[in-house]
């Protein structure tokens, strides 16, 4: 059976063109791709009092796509040297799904990292590493990180997703 991945990118300008380059270049391999944009959810800023509305549908829908997931291709922008607020929101929401196995939607599985940054990128990158290997995920160890002046290295993208889809089929 084919891997399912999900590119999930917190990003509505240059990291959802990435994910949709590394979608294009995906085609070649033997497992299914699938972007996500974040921004494209209707989730509320995550509070206890807001959790005490419900469980948005986006967060139900966010946390299943998750749990079906075998892998992740993670891309987002460098906001003041961390992740961007629409991550953080995501994840917080998926750890309050209300499903008590939340964290089989990132435990264990493979995840490869990337941004299209204006500001270097390497914080957002660091940042992510730790908050997903917290959270359970196997961090490739190779990062794709463009900016205006570095465009993607295709042979380098082409390398981190083989590893992703063969390490995701296990």
């Amino acid at each position: 059976m084919k891997p399912n991945i999900l590119i999930v990118t917190a990003s509505d300008g240059n990291n959802l063109k990435l994910a949709n380059t590394l979608l294009d270049i995906s085609k070649e391999y033997e497992a299914q791709f699938e972007v996500i944009n974040l921004l494209d959810l209707n989730l509320p800023l995550y509070t206890a009092k807001e959790e005490k509305n419900g469980t948005p549908a986006d967060a139900t829908y966010i946390t299943k796509k998750f749990m079906d997931a075998n892998g992740f291709v993670f891309l987002a922008p460098e906001y003041n040297g961390s992740v961007p607020p629409a991550l953080n929101n995501t994840i917080a929401w998926i750890s309050r799904s209300g499903n008590d196995n939340w964290r089989d939607a990132l435990n264990t599985k493979p995840a490869v990292l990337g941004t299209h940054s204006g500001g270097g990128g390497n914080h957002v990158l660091m940042a992510m590493q730790e908050q997903f290997a917290f959270i359970g995920c196997n961090i490739i160890g190779r990062k794709l990180l463009t900016s205006y002046a570095k465009e993607l290295n295709v042979d380098s993208a082409k390398e981190v997703i083989s590893q992703l889809v063969k390490i995701s089929s296990i």
